[in-house]
């Protein structure tokens, strides 16, 4: 009897060490992909600080100013006027006296049942 439950516990025994050491090995397979996710941020972040030091060098106005120069032929650039933008005066003026009989009658028509907008609606959708 005895001899069959030590059997039993020593079987038992082997399978959680099996299952301990599956578990260390995984655990140890995560922890690998896990450095190697890291060394690939670093080296994205590494090549990402270059570009952004290579796109501050192309976006300075001096390095612009000389390809505006060389290629002026065929960008016909030319330099800007402030009456291309127009002028204050060219606002309109805001009225004096506002018109707004046709909004106090439609808003007397709509107190009195009469919904023009509506029935205009339904107009257009059965045509």
């Amino acid at each position: 009897m005895i001899r069959g439950i030590n059997i039993v516990l020593f079987v038992i025994s082997i399978f959680f060490l099996v299952g301990v050491y599956s578990v260390k090995f995984q655990s140890e397979a995560i922890e690998e992909e896990k450095m190697a996710l890291a060394r690939t941020i670093e080296q994205q972040q590494g090549e990402l600080s270059v570009l952004q030091a290579d796109w501050a060098f192309f976006s300075q106005p001096s390095y612009i100013a000389q390809m505006v120069e060389r290629h002026s032929e065929v960008l016909n650039l030319q330099i800007l006027e402030s009456k291309q933008y127009g002028s204050i005066e060219d606002i309109p003026m805001r009225p004096e006296i506002i018109d707004d009989s046709a909004l106090t009658a439609l808003f007397a028509a709509l107190e009195e049942g009469i919904d023009p907008i509506g029935d205009k609606l339904a107009e257009l959708v059965n045509q």
